[in-house]
């Protein structure tokens, strides 16, 4: 049989099949978790119904019963300006309304002008689709130029025929714009808490796999690597933390405390901006806690890795920091009645302890050569910075 035969075929229907069942399993995962509860696939659905209702509403009034021979434009107007906040979809129908005026007016005056289709196709959409670039289109700019097209295509470039395109097209978008905001108005408080929650979760899993390498004493370079790996992973979480802020914010904008009753599900308020700041910081400081056991494992470095008695001291000291970030993400989940580890006084009698033998150790190494306590000293300051973010801001003493 030939090289890339029979057997690359079969190879490339396998792989087809193999897509074709995981594609499956999402969209049965996805449509499992939205039959369960309010969750991303359950808001993915009631939009996307929206937008479906939208249109078809936009229809009925504009070919049903306006009887107007042009409503095309409505429901497309109406499907797409269904956004994903209410906010976006006043900003975005404002600017695809006037792109959608510059586009008909453009098509109308270039018609006027060639008197041939073909020949106003050519004058007016390259000048629109350049137009679209403009930034106070964002990305709603290609409209100028679509419109164009079916404005021209159709024959219909009258004074009479472009007013009703532009009353179509207002129409829609206020049709859009009202659906999205009275019907399950879109806010997004949700993926906040979600992410701050993961974030606090996989950083305290971080924590504590670097204290269980550390306790058993097999690490080296390429573990180092590992885990400065993850500790950049948990830069992306704090990313779409962010990211889930702003939509959050923005979901808030023109709705009104009646709109948000409507909401498909009742939402806890927003975690203060505070902790998405607070743990930025804590982040920062597991980066810089890694980038040192990095540094110390590097065999072509001067800083050496502190003895292993006191690495093991470290490791539960970091343990305790691990499951207090836990704690953090139950708490932003859950009922907030799981008391903090930090807090409990018996744990925190025993980070005292660990941190004073930390201490201790410090002090011995700096006696043995300042290579051997910069590594020590700069780790110890990290489960400083940690332990003072997790617990009020209160530093050890």
């Amino acid at each position: 049989m030939p090289p890339g035969g029979t057997g690359g075929r079969v190879s490339a229907a396998a792989r087809l099949r193999e897509a074709v069942r995981w594609d499956a399993r999402s969209v049965g995962r996805a449509a499992r978790a939205a039959w369960r509860g309010p969750g991303r696939e359950r808001d993915l659905l009631v939009q996307s119904l929206k937008a479906a209702a939208a249109a078809l509403l936009a229809w009925l009034l504009a070919q049903v019963w306006l009887g107007d021979p042009m409503a095309l434009m409505a429901p497309w107007v109406a499907l797409v300006l269904v956004q994903a906040t209410v906010y976006s979809s006043v900003v975005q129908g404002t600017r695809q309304f006037a792109a959608i005026c510059v586009g008909a007016l453009v098509a109308s005056g270039a018609q006027a002008v060639t008197g041939d289709t073909t020949g106003a196709l050519a004058l007016s959409v390259p000048v629109l689709v350049l137009l679209s670039n403009w930034p106070r289109f964002g990305d709603q700019g290609i409209y100028a130029a679509t419109t164009a097209v079916f404005t021209i295509a159709t024959g219909t470039v009258s004074a009479v025929a472009v007013g009703h395109r532009l009353g179509q097209a207002a129409l829609g978008a206020v049709i859009g714009i009202a659906v999205n905001a009275l019907v399950l108005p879109p806010i997004h408080l949700r993926d906040v808490r979600e992410n701050l929650s993961a974030l606090a979760r996989e950083t305290g899993d971080l924590l504590r796999t670097v204290a269980g390498d550390l306790r058993e004493g097999e690490w080296d370079g390429q573990t180092a690597v590992g885990w400065v790996g993850a500790s950049a992973r948990l830069q992306d979480r704090l990313e779409a933390l962010r990211s889930a802020r702003g939509w959050s914010t923005e979901s808030l904008r023109l709705t009104s405390g009646l709109l948000r009753g409507l909401h498909r599900a009742p939402t806890k308020a927003l975690p203060p901006a505070e902790e998405d700041e607070r743990f930025a910081r804590i982040t920062g400081h597991v980066t810089a806690l890694t980038r040192t056991l990095a540094v110390a494992a590097d065999e072509r470095r001067t800083p050496s890795a502190p003895d292993a008695a006191v690495l093991r001291c470290y490791a539960e000291l970091l343990e305790l920091l691990g499951d207090s970030c836990g704690a953090e993400a139950d708490r932003l989940v859950g009922d907030g009645t799981r008391e903090d580890p930090l807090l409990d006084e018996r744990t925190e009698a025993v980070m005292r302890e660990l941190h004073e033998r930390l201490q201790e150790g410090l002090r011995e190494h700096a006696g043995r050569g300042a290579a051997r306590a910069a590594v020590l000293g700069t780790l110890l300051l990290q489960a400083e910075n940690l332990w003072a973010e997790l617990d009020g801001g209160e530093r050890p003493r």
